[in-house]
C-alpha cells in the first residue's frame, strides 16, 4: 500500500508539472492513469492488476465472434424394417397340394431358385384345353378350305352362267365366317398355351407338377407352408423374401419439425443393438398426412445394409435435422470448470478482470458457442487464464 501511495504522489507531481507548462488535461489524465484500483474494483470474483504491471503483458483478451452453431436437432424414436421396393410376397397360381418345399426360414435364395413343387388339377385341365384349342383350329381350317373350295366352283358355274350371283355372294360370306372362326381357335390355343408357360408346364402331357421358383434373391423373412398341405386361398402370401442389401429406419415425427426436414438430407442414425455406433442414411419420404392422435408424420429414411447387420425391427433414434443460428463464440481454452460451472475472465476495464458464469452451447472448431453470461460486445481473456485463477 505505501508502494502505491508513493506512485500516487509522483503521479501527481508530474501532473503539477506539465500544469506548470501549461498541460493541464495532460496532467489529469496522468493522475488518473496512476490511480490507485478502487476497494469496489477488488471485491471477490475480480482480478486486479497494476497498468504498470509486468504480468498484464502475458494476459490476453478477444471480443466475442459470432459464428452459425447448431442449436438443436430434431430426433425421433426409429425402426428398422425392409425396403418395401426390394421384397415379395410368393404366393401360388393354382390351388394344389404341395409335394415338396425345398427352402426354410432364414435361408438366403437366389432369384429363379426352386422353393417348393406343386401338383394341382389346374394343370391337368390347362392342358386339356390348350390341346380342345389345337383341335378347333384343325377343324376350323378345314372348315376355312372346303369353304373356300366351294366359292371357287361358285365363281366357276356363275361364269357359264349355270347358277345364280346371289350363290357366290353367299359362299363368299360362308369363307368369312370360316376365316373368323380359324382367327378366333388360334387366339384360344394362345391364351392357353401362354397360362401353361406362366405355370411352367409343357403342353403335351397330364399329370405334370408346378414348380414354384424365387422372383428376387434375398433373405427369406416368413413361410407358411409345409410339405403335403393343400392350399386354395391364392392370395394368402407362403413365403416373403427381401432384399436386405438396403433397408428402411421409419419414425414419427412431430409436426412442429417436419418443416425443417427435407427429401434427399443426410440423418444419422444410433441403434440400441449398436451402442456408440453412427450409421447414415437419406431421407427418401415424408408422410402426406399427420396422424390425428399423436400428431406426427412418417419419415423413412434409405441406408445401405451390405453385411447384413441391420435386421429389421431393430429399435433405435434417428436425428433428422439440425438448427443452426448465430450465436457468440469464445475459444475453448478460454474456459474453464469449477464447482460444475463453466467459467470465464471477462475484461471489466484496463487490467480489471471479472469471472463470469456462462451457459455453453454446440462446439463447433476449437470455439465455443455461449448461450448465456455474456453480452455481444464483451472480451474475455484467452491467454493467461491460469494467471487470473490463480490469484
Amino acid at each position: 500500500m505505501m508502494t502505491r501511495r508513493w506512485q500516487y504522489w509522483m503521479a501527481l507531481g508530474v501532473a503539477a508539472g506539465l500544469a506548470a507548462c501549461g498541460g493541464e488535461k495532460a496532467a489529469e489524465k496522468a493522475a488518473e492513469k496512476a490511480k490507485p484500483v478502487s476497494v469496489a474494483e477488488q471485491r471477490p470474483g475480480r482480478a486486479v492488476i497494476d497498468a504498470a504491471s509486468p504480468q498484464l503483458a502475458q494476459i490476453r483478451t478477444e471480443a466475442l465472434q459470432m459464428m452459425s452453431v447448431p442449436v438443436g436437432n430434431v430426433a425421433a424414436p426409429g425402426k428398422v424394417e425392409a425396403n418395401m421396393n426390394r421384397l415379395s410376397h410368393v404366393v401360388l397360381p393354382v390351388t394344389g397340394r404341395v409335394n415338396a418345399v425345398m427352402v426354410k426360414m432364414g435361408d438366403f435364395v437366389r432369384q429363379g431358385q426352386a422353393l417348393l413343387t406343386l401338383e394341382s388339377a389346374d394343370v391337368d385341365a390347362a392342358v386339356s384345353t390348350y390341346q380342345q384349342a389345337q383341335a378347333t383350329i384343325t377343324q376350323a381350317k378345314s372348315a376355312l378350305a372346303k369353304s373356300q373350295m366351294d366359292l371357287d366352283r361358285s365363281k366357276d358355274l356363275f361364269e357359264h352362267g349355270a347358277v345364280p350371283q346371289k350363290d357366290v355372294l353367299n359362299a363368299q360370306a360362308v369363307v368369312v365366317q370360316a376365316q373368323a372362326s380359324v382367327e378366333q381357335a388360334q387366339a384360344a390355343s394362345e391364351q392357353s398355351r401362354r397360362r401353361l408357360q406362366i405355370l411352367g408346364v409343357g403342353t403335351d402331357a397330364y399329370g405334370q407338377k408346378v414348380t414354384i421358383h424365387a422372383p428376387i434373391s434375398g433373405k427369406l423373412l416368413e413361410m407358411s407352408v409345409v410339405n403335403g398341405e393343400f392350399r386354395n386361398d391364392l392370395s394368402a402370401p407362403l413365403m416373403t423374401i427381401a432384399d436386405l442389401s438396403s433397408v428402411w429406419v421409419t419414425s414419427d415425427v412431430p409436426e412442429t419439425a417436419i418443416r425443417m426436414i427435407k427429401p434427399g438430407e443426410q440423418v444419422n442414425i444410433a441403434l440400441t443393438a449398436y451402442p456408440g455406433e453412427t450409421f447414415r442414411g437419406r431421407v427418401a419420404l415424408i408422410g402426406d398426412t399427420v396422424d390425428p392422435q399423436t400428431r406426427t408424420l412418417k419419415v423413412r429414411a434409405e441406408l445401405a445394409n451390405p453385411d447384413g447387420r441391420l435386421k429389421p425391427e431393430m429399435f433405435g433414434k434417428i436425428e433428422l435435422a439440425e438448427q443452426n443460428e448465430q450465436k457468440p463464440t469464445v475459444p475453448a481454452a478460454a474456459i474453464i470448470a469449477a464447482d460444475g460451472k463453466n467459467l470465464v475472465w471477462r475484461e471489466v476495464s484496463k487490467g480489471v478482470f471479472e469471472r463470469v458464469a456462462i451457459t455453453t452451447g454446440a462446439q463447433v472448431g476449437d470455439r465455443i458457442a455461449v448461450l448465456e453470461g455474456l453480452r455481444p460486445d464483451d472480451r474475455v481473456v484467452v491467454d493467461g487464464v491460469m494467471l487470473l485463477t490463480a490469484r
